[in-house]
């Protein structure tokens, strides 16, 4: 005789308060068995694929795509059958349905990129992973991960694409073109064995035309697309709407070549539509909320003179090792502070948080013992960490866990800023656009590059002094000629 049970979204990791559900991978009267992939849910980490805790009938699905589930709150209701597998009682399956206490200060934790996922409308199937998995000798603690039976290790495994409907494409490419609104049946992959990689996904989206020239050439995949004349101010400065199918009145925002266009008359004021923030920048939201209500930030602010530069010095290594030299000088901005104990630690090693912006939100992850790289080595760590954000591959370990931040807004626009800390750290460095100015020397003027710097740190753990002292170390090191 079957067993009604509801399985309670577990906690996926690190006591994330909730998670959206991407697809489901199964349906209500399917027969599941224990173990299977069930659901893929978006968290402020990762896209993660989550199994089934029993065998059995799927007898309700509690929730939508696009619903956002409350860790604890009921996820699915089974018929549990006994006659098929089912894990034991006391079998440890790592879940845990409320975060853990913490009586420790933790390292700052940054939005991570989606680890594993299904986001292809046209995937009908579950996916299935291929993992080549490498051991190492030592043991560790259950990490409160909650997969199925997963078990904390220090197992590295590789995830290989897998087709789906004919589809070659990672999880993470999946979930990005569902959220770009990417259909992979019309692009083109350029990976090895016709996989559709993530720089795909992002040329598709950045380029819709280039999907319309794709499906012309089979035309069972799109309706024939028609061009029609739009308002006379349209007309003027080259715009063109495209309709699609009969219907002359559905016409898309954009042009042939891809770029927004106006679709209503400029007398006529436009309303936006919400949209609910998701994924990593809902999480982006509550960080910087709770940093806001806990830290007490001060900013000092400088200008670098570089006039000493020789040819082929690197900004950004330069910074950073800026950074080293100065947390040497004064550790008081190279440490942790936790409040509820009073307790502040100092670190001996410099692990420096790199924000990276990317269109999903805010990144940030570490470069680790900075003290101990040189120019070319903080550039290569620089490099690989900002490629893996991009594909999505960077390990949750890396985006947290840094003892101070550096964000060099300065690549876009801006001289000076007030960039918000992250507890636990003390201090983030800002580096904003280098320019020339007149500066006084002896015997007249001269025309020097200067970089403007700005250094927040969190009051209730330095002085303004040590903070003061912080910058003059940087400001120093950023003189010397290399």
């Amino acid at each position: 005789m079957s067993t009604m049970k509801d399985f309670l979204l577990p906690d996926l990791g690190e006591g994330l308060p909730d998670a959206e559900i991407v697809e489901w991978l199964v349906k209500e009267g399917d027969t599941v068995m224990l173990d299977q992939p069930l659901v893929s849910m978006e968290t402020a980490k990762a896209v993660v694929e989550v199994p089934s805790p029993f065998s059995g009938t799927v007898v309700k699905l509690h929730g939508q795509a696009g619903d956002v589930i409350d860790t604890g709150a009921a996820l699915a209701t089974f018929a549990v059958d006994p006659n098929l597998p089912q894990r034991a009682e006391a079998e440890d399956t790592g879940h845990h349905h409320a975060p853990k206490p913490k009586s420790a200060p933790q390292p700052p934790s940054a939005p991570s990129p989606r680890e594993r996922g299904e986001g292809s409308a046209a995937a009908s199937a579950p996916a299935t992973t291929a993992a080549v998995t490498t051991s190492a000798p030592a043991d560790r603690a259950d990490a409160g991960t909650v997969v199925g039976a997963m078990q904390a290790s220090n197992e590295v495994k590789h995830e290989a694409a897998i087709a789906i409907g004919g589809i070659k494409a990672m999880p993470a490419v999946r979930a990005a073109a569902k959220k770009l609104g990417v259909d992979l049946a019309r692009v083109r992959p350029s990976g090895p064995d016709g996989v559709i990689t993530m720089q795909d996904v992002k040329h598709a989206a950045a380029n819709p035309s280039a999907l319309a020239t794709a499906a012309s050439s089979t035309p069972a995949q799109a309706a024939p697309a028609a061009t029609v004349p739009t308002s006379p101010s349209h007309r003027a400065s080259g715009d063109r709407a495209v309709v699609r199918g009969n219907d002359p009145y559905t016409a898309d925002p954009r042009s042939l070549a891809g770029k927004p266009v106006r679709t209503t008359p400029p007398t006529v004021q436009a309303s936006g539509q919400p949209e609910p923030i998701r994924g990593v920048r809902r999480n982006m939201a509550r960080i910087m909320a709770e940093a806001h209500a806990q830290v007490v930030p001060t900013t000092l602010c400088d200008d670098a003179d570089l006039h000493a530069w020789t040819p082929g010095n690197d900004i950004t290594a330069r910074l950073i090792r800026a950074i080293v030299v100065a947390c040497k000088a004064e550790p008081a901005l190279n440490a942790w502070f936790d409040m509820a104990n009073s307790t502040r630690t100092l670190h001996s090693r410099v692990d420096v948080g790199i924000a990276v912006d990317t269109p999903d939100g805010l990144f940030v992850p570490a470069l680790r013992n900075a003290d101990m790289l040189d120019a070319r080595m903080i550039r290569e760590g620089v490099n690989r960490l900002r490629a893996q954000v991009e594909d999505r591959s960077i390990a949750p370990d890396e985006l947290k866990g840094y003892t101070i931040s550096l964000s060099n807004f300065g690549m876009f626009a801006g001289r000076y800023a007030t960039p918000v800390i992250v507890p636990p750290c003390v201090a983030i460095v800002a580096a904003g656009k280098g320019r020339h100015q007149l500066v006084p020397v002896m015997g007249g003027i001269e025309t020097h590059k200067v970089l403007p710097l700005s250094l927040t740190f969190d009051h209730r753990a330095a002085t303004g002094g040590e903070a003061a002292r912080f910058l003059r170390a940087m400001l120093d090191d950023l003189a010397r000629a290399n």
